[in-house]
């Protein structure tokens, strides 16, 4: 599933007017980012194709009842060149491949660029907030500003990310953004309550790279 098909146009509609409505009561920015990968992982495609390649040249060889090393070399060549392929077409065959640790630090280093590259560094009281939602990773990493972490623990983040992934799990993620930019709204109200001359400086919504509102 891409980050396109992970909310319906609908779903997106609503995260807006959440983060609209919570943005009146605070002069934090929070940006929900939803991306449909955090990193193409070639290792792990060239890994893949390699197992993969070994595997389907032994059953060939197997298959037609020869041990000639010469078949064997070419089949391999074939199957692992196939396997590429289709691991770098098919994303979802790369998964046995991959560790959760690799994940998580690809879709952390993913968040920390996308912060910056969409501008929440730039806002005029450092109150930017991401919560970036990597869909094939299936993970959430939420980050602040330096203006909010110096009057909320940033460790508080986790249960924001907490909230989104199990949304996730249940299949209802619109919900759990939704909760979550409510959350982060309730976190930061108290220091940043709404100023008389606030705008809204940042897109409420970014679905792989493009603003949605």
């Amino acid at each position: 599933m891409g980050a396109k098909g992970f909310l319906t146009p609908e779903e997106q509609k609503r995260i807006i007017e959440c983060v609209r409505d919570v943005e009146t009561r605070t002069s934090g920015e929070i940006v929900p980012v939803i991306a449909a990968e955090s990193y193409q992982y070639p290792a792990a495609v060239a890994f893949g194709a390699l197992v993969l390649g070994v595997a389907g040249a032994l059953a060939l060889c197997t298959g037609f009842g020869t041990n000639d090393m010469w078949m064997f070399l070419t089949a391999f060549l074939a199957c692992y060149l196939v396997f590429q392929v289709i691991l770098r077409t098919v994303p979802v065959f790369r998964k046995p491949f991959l560790s959760k640790r690799q994940m998580a630090e690809e879709v952390n280093e993913a968040a920390i660029t996308s912060f910056f590259l969409n501008g929440l560094h730039r806002t005029r009281d450092q109150t930017g907030i991401i919560i970036y939602v990597s869909v094939y990773e299936r993970m959430v990493q939420v980050l602040a500003d330096k203006g909010i972490n110096d009057k909320v623990s940033p460790e508080v983040w986790q249960e924001v990310v907490g909230i989104v992934t199990r949304s996730m799990r249940e299949r209802n993620p619109a919900e759990g953004i939704c909760t979550a930019v409510q959350r982060c709204g309730e976190l930061i109200t108290e220091h940043f309550p709404i100023k008389s001359d606030d705008t809204d400086e940042l897109p409420n919504l970014i679905v792989d790279g493009v603003a949605k509102g």
